[in-house]
């Protein structure tokens, strides 16, 4: 390979970002000698992936997803401006049939989250969060087991999906997180510490005849409301890649019907037996 003329020399390798733009920038360059103008039909597209070594199966989705594609969510109120969002979202194309996305769906989320099944309809499913000692033994048995993986949307007071049939042989899957609780407690930490601050002043004043020392609590109230209201947002963000993390297991292909498994599942008693009897084995 030759070197460039002028210029920076050209890397040994190419980052993702770098590798994005090439790509971009040249199907931008392909459609242009190509004269496709201001549009192109489906069956255009999918000529001109041949012609670019793209997969037709990988333009279909993609074009499934910009059919359904929705713009992203701004928030509206006071709070969703000031706090954050109390609903999070995430929605994507995958291949499969509507039943096997689904029973993937409802398997993954009993695998990997602190949620049962609250109501299961064709095509929507709602969990809600497990409670009491349905927690405690799935942790512990998430601790002595092989799994690795983080529970995420515990946090969430309800989790409902969508699975919606597209063309044969795609899905359009939405899922939906509520915060609205778990935002309402943070909300109410900042109400103590605001009402605390409001009766210290109110002492204060009462002892001194200054006025302006009512004001010495008004820093400290302001800094505790921002520490509260800033803990939110990893909560919220922790939950919104548990929903796309779902997501991520149906789009890598694991949505064929799961082979039959053996009834049951050990218990924290078996769980305790087998790490003894490992540690006990010469």
């Amino acid at each position: 390979m030759s070197e460039p003329v002028g210029g920076p020399p050209a890397p040994a390798q190419w980052d993702r970002e770098a590798l994005d733009r090439i790509l971009k920038r040249a199907t931008e360059l392909q459609a242009q000698e190509r004269d496709t103008g201001e549009s192109m039909t489906p069956d255009e597209v999918l000529k001109l992936g041949r012609d670019v070594g793209i997969p037709a199966r990988y333009l279909q989705q993609a074009m499934l997803e910009e059919r359904v594609r929705t713009g992203v969510v701004t928030p509206s109120g006071l709070l969703d401006r000031l706090i954050g969002p109390a609903v999070c979202t995430a929605s994507r194309v995958v291949r499969g049939d509507p039943e096997a996305v689904e029973e993937a769906l409802a398997a993954w989320m009993d695998a990997n989250e602190l949620v049962a099944i609250e109501r299961r309809q064709p095509g929507r499913i709602s969990w809600e969060p497990l409670r009491g000692m349905q927690v405690a033994f799935r942790r512990s048995a998430a601790v002595l087991g092989s799994s690795k993986r983080p529970f995420m949307l515990s946090r969430a007071s309800r989790i409902t999906g969508g699975v919606t049939p597209l063309e044969p042989g795609y899905c359009h899957v939405t899922l939906n997180a509520d915060l609205r609780p778990t935002r309402g407690s943070f909300l109410g930490g900042v109400g103590a510490v605001t009402i605390f601050g409001a009766a210290a002043s109110a002492v204060l004043t009462v002892m001194s005849p200054f006025w302006l020392i009512a004001l010495v609590p008004l820093p400290l109230v302001v800094g505790l409301d921002w520490v509260i209201v800033r803990q939110y947002a990893p909560v919220r963000e922790r939950t919104q890649l548990g929903l796309e993390r779902a997501l991520d297991h149906l789009e890598q292909g694991v949505h064929q019907r799961p082979a039959e498994l053996p009834s049951g599942r050990p218990g924290i008693v078996g769980l305790i037996a087998e790490e003894i009897r490992k540690a006990l084995k010469p």
